[in-house]
């Protein structure tokens, strides 16, 4: 059997670039990538992070798909939320991806959704 220390010991005299020249051989020789440790190793660790408490998310962003066949409802309904004026809440409900509120609580974010729905409006919560 080989002596693993002595072994250590000789690729630690190698450059990056022999390190780097040896790991191809390696993977064409053996037939395998440099990478699939890697993933396992990965893998692996995944359940021991599942079984950490996830912590809950706390803050919301109220996010503006579409502002629907209503949009002058929309664009009240955006100002009453928010303090923006007529020209930023319109702008506001004609961008896609626009968010109306950022970082609010998962009750005002559902509030919020609700009514813009309701004046006809496609609402994420994310």
């Amino acid at each position: 059997m080989a002596d693993l220390d002595k072994i250590v010991e000789e690729l630690s005299k190698l450059s990056v670039l022999e390190v780097s020249e040896l790991v191809k051989k390696l993977e064409a020789h053996w037939g395998v990538s440099a990478a699939a440790p890697v993933a396992v190793a990965a893998a692996s660790a995944a359940p021991a992070e599942a079984a950490e408490p996830v912590e809950e998310k706390t803050e919301f962003d109220v996010v503006i798909k579409d502002a629907g066949p209503k949009k002058i409802e929309v664009i009240k309904t955006i100002r009453q939320l928010t303090s923006l004026g007529l020209k930023e809440a319109k702008e506001m409900a004609e961008t896609v991806g626009g968010k109306v509120l950022e970082a609010v609580s998962k009750e005002v974010a559902n509030d919020a959704k609700g009514k813009l729905e309701a004046s006809g409006a496609v609402i994420e919560v994310v």
